[in-house]
């Protein structure tokens, strides 16, 4: 009886860590998003692992409106190298709340929608960070394939006070146009 009362216990306070860990990343997404200025191509600079990337280079996204007002996403990326099979998965994307334009939700499978949180976005659309309710989907997005180091360096500074674990971040090998 006592085991079972004290393996609980450990159970319930593993819990509670696992849970007070996740609250102590910062999800905040920025004040102010232009939809229409955020359209267009964005290049995969780094992302966490996920299976639905997992062996993905020179991963793109592209944005544009479609005729019921919802967004087309339309990601791609090669498999294995440059040179490999090129994979496209076409999704939709919404924002459930105008008040929060820059908290939207994302759907590549039927009715079923994740986060797409814009935690960081350059004053000019030049780069972006996105993440989600979860800590464990994170992505730096670029409007050109090569990031300047001092900016990538900045965003990582950003992310590490925000409490995400940036050495889990992978670099996207790209395509030079």
């Amino acid at each position: 009886m006592a085991k079972g009362i004290t393996m609980l216990l450990f159970l319930f306070t593993f819990v509670i860590n696992i849970n007070s860990q996740n609250t102590m990343i910062d999800k905040t997404v920025v004040n102010e998003l232009d939809i229409e200025k955020y359209l267009g191509t964005w290049y995969e600079i780094a992302r966490y692992d996920h299976s639905f990337e997992r062996g993905l280079v020179g991963v793109t996204a592209d944005y544009s409106f479609r005729e019921d007002g919802k967004i087309k996403v339309i990601n791609s990326g090669f498999k294995g190298s440059l040179k490999g099979p090129k994979s496209t998965a076409i999704g939709k994307a919404k924002i459930p709340n105008p008040k929060i334009p820059s908290k939207l939700k994302v759907s590549f499978f039927w009715i079923f929608y994740a986060d797409y949180f814009v935690l960081e976005l350059d004053s000019d659309y030049k780069w972006a960070v996105i993440g989600s309710k979860s800590d464990k989907y994170l992505w730096i997005l670029s409007r050109s394939p090569l990031m300047d180091k001092e900016v990538y360096n900045e965003l990582l500074n950003r992310l590490t006070k925000r409490g995400y674990d940036v050495k889990k971040l992978l670099l996207v090998e790209q395509k030079m146009d």
